[in-house]
């Protein structure tokens, strides 16, 4: 055995060990009759699992006695509600008036049951639009079909390669499964750099080339056979088949607007083949929320339903093939079912759910690459929950109501008061944080504001402010999620999770689990 193959399989150990987190089951119990126990676990997919994923629609492709390692679980695991109090923000040492203020911002993230389900129901209407042909074009929630009907059946096998962009970085996987042996998989992550995401085609589909001709090089793969690759592009498309998919919009801070309206496939082979030094075919493209799905299906077959809450979010599911009255392309008429990819970060564009929106939403908007666009996305995802958080803090300071006299100190020079500085991961910290000492917060208020002795009571309002901001998070994903559980109508059914809003978060399974569970009876 060569050194090289050595290399390999060590860190094909060690990635398949992390590979599957943890799945989000629910046990819907016939969900016409709203049953018990709508959740049994929650889980989540790691990225690599969604690559491997991919390929699993390939005809040819992977995965046979790939055994599932024994779950790791991560060690932030979420834990029980009951230990998340609100602490005191100074209730016996500020005014009336003040905390009247304070909580008035609070309350405009606060969703009642009330309130979800008609969220749900604004929701269930956009999807009807969006599988509609003759409402198609109307509607926020495009709901596309997927070209994908069957889920992994495990009999597949061969050397494929992957890749994974959905964000400022993308993953290049080499995968080798054989019947009956433990898989190779190799991955590195390749730096999407801001110049390129907001350049020209050309520039990022060349660099993905480039990075693809590194990653077989520095692996020692055999250059003089054709590779198939498998192309997990989280980006709104239309697709027309498995191999053939026309980029709607960019999002997640992507402007490569010479790109809008072509086949992603068709361009990305385009630049591989350019190249002249490999040979790789694209065979498939399917966004990472289908990824997740195919890649937990393998496991458990009772998957029916992906969700993404990382850097954005997204949906799908599998819907019956005699509902989905966009489909333009043949279909296999002894197939029933297919993978819709609901688009669901573009809800609320058309202002349905403007009335759950706060101030500080509309402030992201307005001062974001893609004003009116992505209006649920810039609600729940990771990309925009820390900069809430900021403006909020931002409103407070200015009005006096916290950190008075350390910015009195201050010459407003330090980088709380920057767009984005205050990173999502914060809010995990700060959420996890004693009520008593908020070691945790005053560190990070010193890192990002000079604060260097904040008082507990202002602190407390801090971790107000990421509580509430999370929570809503969760409960609009949750309703979001309820309302494809009641279109599908399973008497079981598995949901796989990706996205490190998810994976990372303290309490975000905890609140989906208590508010998916009451919206569902």
């Amino acid at each position: 055995m060569s050194s090289e193959t050595q290399v390999i399989i060590e860190t094909t150990q060690t990635t398949v060990d992390e590979t599957l987190g943890q799945i989000m089951k629910s046990n819907t119990f016939k969900l016409a009759n709203f049953g018990k126990n709508l959740i049994r676990r929650i889980l989540t997919t790691s990225a690599t699992t969604v690559s491997i994923g991919i390929v699993s629609v390939l005809a040819f492709a992977i995965y046979r006695s790939y055994k599932q390692p024994k779950s790791r679980m991560n060690s932030k695991n979420p834990v029980s509600l009951d230990s998340y109090v609100e602490p005191d923000i100074g209730k016996s040492k500020r005014t009336k008036e003040q905390l009247d203020e304070i909580q008035k911002r609070l309350d405009e993230f606060k969703l009642s049951d009330e309130i979800l389900k008609q969220i749900m129901d604004i929701l269930e209407a956009e999807m009807e639009k969006g599988l509609d042909r003759a409402t198609h074009s109307e509607a926020d929630v495009k709901m596309l079909p997927t070209y994908v009907c069957q889920l992994p059946t495990g009999k597949e096998s061969n050397d494929i390669l992957a890749l994974d962009l959905g964000g400022s970085n993308f993953r290049v996987l080499y995968i080798r499964l054989r019947e009956n042996e433990e898989p190779v998989i190799v991955n590195k992550v390749f730096i999407v750099s801001e110049s390129i995401m907001k350049g020209t085609g050309e520039k990022l589909f060349s660099h993905i080339a480039s990075c693809l001709y590194l990653f077989m090089k520095n692996h020692n793969l055999d250059m003089t056979r054709t590779y198939p690759l498998g192309f997990t592009f989280s980006f709104p498309c239309r697709q027309l088949g498995l191999s053939k998919a026309i980029l709607l919009r960019w999002t997640k801070g992507f402007l490569c607007s010479d790109v809008v309206g072509e086949d992603i496939v068709a361009t990305l082979q385009k630049y591989i083949d350019a190249r002249g030094d490999i040979k790789v075919k694209v065979c498939v493209l399917i966004n990472d929320t289908v990824g997740t799905v195919m890649s937990t299906a393998y496991y458990d077959r009772k998957t029916a339903l992906g969700l993404i809450l990382g850097t954005g979010t997204n949906a799908c599911y599998i819907e019956n093939i005699d509902r989905i009255g966009i489909l333009d392309s043949y279909v296999d008429p002894d197939q029933k079912q297919m993978l819709v990819n609901t688009e669901w970060g573009a809800f609320g564009e058309n202002g349905s759910i403007d009335f759950i929106r706060s101030r500080y939403d509309e402030e992201i908007d307005k001062t974001s690459i893609n004003v009116g666009k992505q209006i649920f996305e810039k609600m729940v995802s990771g990309m925009y929950l820390g900069e809430l958080v900021r403006l909020m803090i931002l409103e407070l300071i200015d009005r006096e109501l916290i950190f008075v006299d350390e910015m009195k100190k201050n010459a407003y020079r330090h980088a709380l008061f920057t767009k984005g500085s205050f990173y999502t991961k914060y809010l995990n910290e700060i959420e996890t944080d004693s009520n008593t000492k908020f070691t945790r917060t005053k560190r990070i208020l010193k890192e990002l504001a000079g604060i260097e002795n904040p008082s507990n009571e202002d602190c407390a309002v801090v971790k107000c402010i990421c509580m509430a901001v999370t929570k809503r998070a969760a409960k609009l994903t949750s309703a979001g999620l309820a309302v494809i559980l009641k279109r599908m109508n399973k008497a079981e059914c598995t949901i796989a999770v990706d996205g490190s809003l998810f994976r990372y978060h303290p309490r975000m399974q905890a609140v989906c689990e208590k508010t998916l569970t009451k919206l569902v009876k």
